[in-house]
């Protein structure tokens, strides 16, 4: 079973969709992104999102004190860390937490080891503006299936409907990612999201 989550929320209604459509996480951006919420906005949507569904915070390099309590405020499941925080630093989260790599390489994926009390790993494009959220795609077949953790991978970059059947025949992760993908013109689209979740659900 794979399954999905819906990043870069910013209104109500789109996590509604989300919800509704059956995916298993939603991400609110707090680092630089054209997709960032303020912590009132997130905590406002995180109202209309059941327990059931995991609510996934994305920062940068932030201070342990504002993931702890943006995480409380707003009932985050887990902090997502898409910068350059170190093992040390995250061992000392006392909230669950998804470390994100970019990829470029087959020697980005070594440090994973670095990172075992991460709840997930998430795999995502190097190429862009942003840490995360650019649309693109990087090598897949550089994820050797048989050395990763598959239980703790979502994967991230350049999704969308046409192509993230290939993705899960191809990496097999246990959460595919998706921002852009399921936006026209830079907003969150309801019927892409509808669509994106029906794919992935029908490869479980």
């Amino acid at each position: 079973m794979t399954g999905v989550k819906i990043c870069g929320i910013q209104q109500t209604e789109h996590a509604k969709a989300a919800v509704d459509a059956g995916a298993e996480m939603i991400g609110f951006v707090f680092a630089e992104s054209k997709r960032k919420v303020s912590l009132n906005q997130a905590r406002d949507i995180a109202q209309h999102v059941p327990e059931t569904v995991k609510k996934v915070g994305v920062f940068v390099n932030a201070p342990k004190q504002e993931l702890l309590e943006t995480a409380r405020l707003v009932g985050l499941d887990y902090v997502q860390l898409h910068g350059d925080e170190e093992p040390d630093f995250c061992e000392t989260l006392s909230i669950p937490y998804i470390k994100s790599l970019s990829v470029r390489h087959e020697s980005d994926l070594q440090i994973l080891d670095q990172y075992s009390s991460a709840s997930y790993f998430l795999l995502d494009s190097a190429n862009g503006p942003y840490r995360g959220g650019n649309g693109t795609t990087f090598d897949w077949s550089l994820i050797d299936q048989d050395t990763l953790d598959r239980e703790r991978f979502i994967l991230a970059g350049g999704l969308n409907e046409d192509n993230v059947t290939e993705a899960i025949s191809t990496t097999n992760p246990a959460v595919v990612d998706v921002s852009s993908g399921v936006e026209t013109d830079g907003v969150k689209d309801i019927e892409k999201i509808q669509r994106f979740i029906k794919q992935v659900k029908n490869n479980n």
